[in-house]
């Protein structure tokens, strides 16, 4: 772009970074408002981003025209050992000024990769917003695909619960007790196993049956479910568990942070459903369990995350109402 000069990004331009995300933030607030989370502040996003820059080495690049900055990107990293040596892109590494071409960043990226490339860091990871489908048309002409879908929804409304109320099914939704336990357990290694399989092939860790077993003992006092930050719900066929999903405040998971906030939303956090009982609508009812719970907690929305190739999942939370907010881009280098 001939009006425009791309350097490397330093400290400097911090007040800068916060002003365009901030600018970005407003216009996606527009496009989907219960993203209500003090971003479209400039303080606000200059504060999470120094931040940031305090917790980890950033680096990345600027664009400026006529000696003002227009456009940042910016990377931290993530564990090696489930990412790869990567450059992590956060949901407030990047933005650019409204009257910016596009292209621009596709700029940034190639001042910024080099580096991150001489580095070996050969993973490359970016959070765009999903209402903003050119900037998401860039990256994908940068060889990047779509990883992960972030998204959240209204609160579980009285209509929809009558809806769902005078649908007729076999299978049942109540809270576990701790009988249930071991298929519990085995719910929890069924999603990573699943994940693993085609045509998502996610690479992350499974835990062990003993690990995941570890994990549910807290949560039962006697035989009653008792978990003080999860909500679990088990949907039942024929008197035998074939699916399990957990709520929770989206406060306790560590993944949402800057401008991927809802705050005080309510969070789908997990959801499996046995093999052979998959097309049976076991993971519609325990979403809405989830819902209908969340909206009795006050919650103003609920969140959800899922893997844009996991096709169970990328059919039935947008059937249930989620709307993207964010897309995880992905590209590996050398592949």
């Amino acid at each position: 772009m001939r009006d425009v000069r791309t350097r490397p990004f330093t400290r400097a331009d911090l007040p800068a970074a916060g002003r365009l995300l901030a600018a970005r933030h407003r216009r996606q607030a527009e496009c989907e408002p219960l993203l209500g989370n003090g971003f479209a502040d400039a303080e606000v996003a200059l504060k999470h981003l120094q931040e940031l820059w305090q917790e980890e080495p950033l680096s990345g690049s600027v664009a400026e025209r006529d000696g003002r900055v227009v456009a940042y990107l910016v990377a931290g990293t993530k564990p090696a050992a489930v990412w790869g040596p990567n450059a992590w892109v956060e949901s407030s590494g990047h933005a650019l000024d409204d009257d910016v071409p596009v292209e621009v960043a596709r700029e940034l990226y190639a001042v910024a990769a080099e580096s991150w490339v001489a580095e070996g860091r050969l993973a490359h990871y970016v959070l765009v917003p999903s209402h903003d489908v050119a900037l998401a048309d860039a990256w994908w002409r940068l060889g990047f695909g779509l990883q992960h879908v972030h998204a959240l929804r209204s609160p579980w409304s009285v209509e929809e619960s009558l809806a769902a109320g005078s649908r007729k099914s076999a299978i049942t939704v109540r809270t576990p007790v701790r009988a249930d336990m071991a298929a519990l357990v085995e719910l929890d290694l069924e999603l990573p196993r699943h994940q693993a399989r085609s045509p998502t092939f996610s690479s992350g860790p499974i835990a062990s049956y003993k690990e995941a077993v570890a994990d549910w003992e807290g949560d039962f006092v006697g035989e009653a479910y008792a978990s003080e930050r999860f909500t679990t719900f088990v949907a039942e066929q024929e008197g035998g568990v074939v699916g399990s999903a957990v709520g929770c405040a989206l406060s306790v998971s560590r993944m949402y942070e800057g401008p991927l906030q809802t705050p005080d939303a309510g969070f789908l956090g997990f959801a499996a459903v046995r093999p052979e009982a998959r097309g049976l609508g076991a993971g519609r009812l325990l979403g809405e369990a989830v819902l209908a719970w969340s909206a009795a907690q006050g919650h103003p929305a609920v969140v959800t995350d899922w893997r844009a190739t996991n096709l169970q999942s990328s059919r039935a939370w947008p059937a249930l109402g989620f709307r993207p907010t964010f897309w995880r881009l992905h590209r590996l280098i050398g592949h």
